[in-house]
This record gives C-alpha cells, structure tokens and sequence, in this order.
C-alpha cells in the first residue's frame, strides 16, 4: 500500500477511476514505513492542498499534546529556532509585518507564520517576506504524512490541519537556517499549537479584548488569562496599552515567570503627517518614520513593533541599526488592513472583524473621509458580534451591500446580516447574491469622490480584491 491513495470521492473506484467527474482526496493509507520503500509517490502540490482541506473537516483541538508528538516524529524543528511570539485580539498581523520586516532589513533571516491569510494559501509561511514554494510545501506534507501514520500506529491521534501546518513552518525555517522566527498565535496562546515552541526571545500582546468567546472566556480578563499563556521563562514581555484588568494579568504571569515586562507608551508617539494612503510619526528618539499602513491603529502596531524589535535585540545580543529600522517601517505591507486597493472612488478594505476592530475603524473613516459619501460592503461570519459591528458602523454609510462569505457553515447569511444592519443604517441596504455581484455594484453605484469600503471577515476579502483590480483595468 502506497503513501498516497486518491479515491474518487463519490465512488469506490481507485486510481484508476474513469467516472466523469474526478474529484479525488488524499487519504491515510500507510500501514508501514516497509510499504513505501522503493516506491516514488511524491506528492503535488493540488495533492498536498486536498489532504490538508480533508484534514481541516474534522476542525480544531486546543492543546498540545498531539502537536507535541507530531513535532516529536519529525525531529523537535522548532528546539532549532528562536521566536518572538505575537497574541492579542486585533493588530497581530500588522506588528508581525513590521517586526519581521525590520528583521528582515536588519540582515537576519526572519521567518513569518501567520494566519488568516488573504491574498494565497502560501502567504502564511514565508522567509524574509518569500512565501514558500508549492514544490517545498507538498514535499514537506509528505514527510508529515509520514509521521502521521507512525503516531496513528502508536494509537496516537491524529493532528488538526493548524497543528500540521505549524509543523510544515517550523520544518521549513529550520530547513532554511533562519535566525528568529515571528510567529503569530492562531487562538488563544496558551493551548495554541504555536505555544509549543521553547525558545522564545520576546512575547508581543497586541491589545486584548472580547473575542473567541466560546473558546478563550467571556471577559477580557479570562481571554488575557489565555493568551498570557505563551510569555515564557526569562522572555522580554511588550506589550500594548492594555485596559487595568489585562494589564494585571500579563504583569502576574510575566512575575511568576520571571520576565521583564514593557508596556508601550504610545502617547509618547507623535504623529506629523496621515492619511488613507499611510503616515508619518517620530517615536523613541526617532523622527518621521514612514508606514504605509493607514489607520489611526497602526500607530500603536507601529510602536508596539518598535518595542519588541528593541527588546529581541536586548535578548539576543543585537544591534538594529537606524536604516534597518527605517527601511523595515517604510516597506511593510499588510493587505486587508485598511488597504487601498483604487482610486476614484477610494476603495479600501479592512479586516474589522470584531467591536474592537470595528471601533477603530470607524474612528479612521471618521478622521480620512468626513462629509464623503460611504458605500459599505460588508461580510461576517455567524459566530461574531455582528449586531455590534453592524451599530458601529451601519450609522456611517450611504448603502451597505451585504454578503454571505465562502465558508457556508460559519457565515451570516446576507439576507440576516441585511436585517440587522438595517436597523441602524439611515440609507440602503441590499442583500446581494456573490461577492463579486456586491464590488460590481458598488463600483456602478460610487462616484468619483465617493469611497467604498470592504470590511468583516478577513475570509472573503482576497476575492473582493481580485475583483477590484479587474474591474480597474477595464
């Protein structure tokens, strides 16, 4: 029996299948590491892609007991690695681009894991801002693959995707001799599979607030408790200005495990020049540092990543230079946050997914747009605070167009997300059949001083993008 089965999914022919429509899957099908001697069954990359979205159908466990055995198969990659590890509500992929940037302009070879992505699959795993190759990624599935059945022969569990997929990071950045790794916590901190690493130079807290509630706690101070959970012995703790009952929770943990905690001041940040296309500000002794992130967030992702660069330094016994520093800030990108896609009308779209994210939100459209015309399209999934997002920002807009998103089982439908946001938008709001039906008409409808706005779930805004810069070359 080989390492790689495919079986028609709608019948019980093998490989061999000749029904009209192939659409095959990956199966577990290894019962010794004797049966794939001799053998060439490399897997592609469309193979890899469909093992691991079988994989994802049997969803997600917190804990790291399965992760750690995985890990265990292949070698301990991430016991080769030094990481700064990054939680927090909203803001972890923005801080994680500057730092790793930074890194990156430093010289250092900086691994990046993260995760949702936006734009492809393969943004999640990347090295100095490369994302991996499909040749390396389906590779490396295999070898996990291989691991999996020895566990699964052991009586042993098997992995969710999010622990296989950490494991395919972790042995390309060793593979690839990186010098830090940034790695971003997928939910949560202290059950996250992330959390398994050891060696970690500095552990970021982007600001903590009410979200993942079903998992992490219905207050912040519970969440916190959580995601407090990846400081580790003797790390440098930075963090974000955190309201009083997180602040005490990160200062209790960062005792008892006998680390130095930073909160960032970012009062002391002074901004000199903004707008929806980026922004200038002076910070640590360091005048106008340019980002071309927007959104009056970014300062303090900014800072924050300022921080923990300053303190990986301190830990591991560097020195950033200025430029580095400079040059990391300036070519930082982040898509899908507050991202300006077109002009004429401005189209922008952010990842405000939660109250949180949509508070800031509506304070950056306040402060780049005011007396403009807004044309929301909004996308969220069921599972979310999406009353509270829709009174956010339901109130701002001219039209809203509403949307299901790709993931069927976890989105609010359109039409649902059309009742609620109707009880607070003074305009239209139309329930739209796709996504791309929701830009096409919103692009038909704006005019040229009008600005049209993307924003919920991260999910669906790859494809709003897509068909942005479709439409712009028409």
């Amino acid at each position: 029996m080989t390492a790689a089965v495919f079986l028609h999914r709608n019948c019980s022919c093998e490989d061999q299948c000749n029904c009209s429509e192939k659409r095959f899957i990956l199966y577990r099908t290894v019962q010794s590491e004797e049966d794939q001697k001799g053998k060439d069954d490399n897997v592609t990359y469309k193979e890899a892609r469909v093992y691991l979205d079988e994989v994802s159908k049997y969803g997600s466990v917190l804990g790291l007991d399965t992760v750690r055995e995985l890990l265990h198969e292949l070698g301990d990659p991430q016991k080769d690695l030094r990481f700064i590890h990054v939680a927090g509500t909203n803001g972890k992929g923005s801080v994680l681009a500057f730092i790793s940037t930074i890194l990156s302009e430093a010289g250092i070879r900086t691994g990046r894991y993260i995760s949702p992505t936006v734009v492809s699959y393969l943004e999640r795993i990347q090295i100095d801002g490369k994302w991996i190759p499909e040749e390396e990624f389906a590779e490396l599935v295999q070898e996990i693959q291989k691991a999996i059945v020895r566990m699964e022969a052991k009586g042993l569990l098997g992995p969710t995707v999010f622990e296989i997929e950490t494991a395919i990071a972790f042995l390309y950045f060793r593979n690839m001799h990186c010098g830090i790794v940034v790695l971003e916590t997928g939910l949560g901190g202290k059950e996250d599979a992330t959390n398994i690493i050891e060696h970690t130079l500095v552990s970021v807290f982007t600001p903590i607030s009410r979200d993942h509630m079903s998992f992490l706690g219905d207050t912040p101070e519970e969440i916190a408790e959580q995601k407090a959970g990846i400081i580790k012995p003797g790390c440098v703790v930075v963090s974000a200005p955190q309201e009083p009952g997180v602040r005490r929770v990160l200062e209790r943990r960062a005792a008892e495990q006998g680390c130095e905690i930073r909160f960032v001041k970012t009062e002391d940040a002074k901004v000199t020049q903004e707008d929806y296309r980026g922004q200038t500000f002076s910070y640590g002794g360091m005048k106008d540092l340019n980002i071309r992130m927007a959104g009056t967030y970014q300062i303090i992702n900014g800072v924050t990543a300022w921080e923990a660069v300053r303190a990986a330094g301190d830990a591991a016994g560097m020195q950033i230079r200025e430029e580095a520093i400079r040059r990391g800030f300036e070519n930082a990108r982040w898509p899908g946050r507050f991202t300006c896609l077109r002009e004429g009308p401005v189209f922008l779209v952010d990842g405000a997914h939660n109250a949180d994210g949509a508070l800031w939100l509506k304070k950056s459209v306040e402060r780049y747009f005011t007396g403009r015309r807004l044309f929301f399209i909004m996308g969220v999934f069921r599972d979310k605070e999406y009353e509270r997002i829709a009174q956010i920002m339901a109130p701002l807009a001219e039209r809203i167009y509403t949307v299901s998103l790709p993931d069927e089982t976890r989105t609010l439908s359109a039409r649902e997300l059309k009742k609620t946001a109707e009880l607070y938008c003074k305009g239209t709001v139309l329930a739209m059949n796709d996504i791309d039906s929701a830009v096409e008409e919103a692009m038909r409808d704006a005019e040229e001083e009008d600005v049209i706005l993307a924003f919920g779930s991260l999910s669906y805004l790859g494809r709003v993008m897509e068909i942005a810069a479709t439409e712009t070359e028409r």
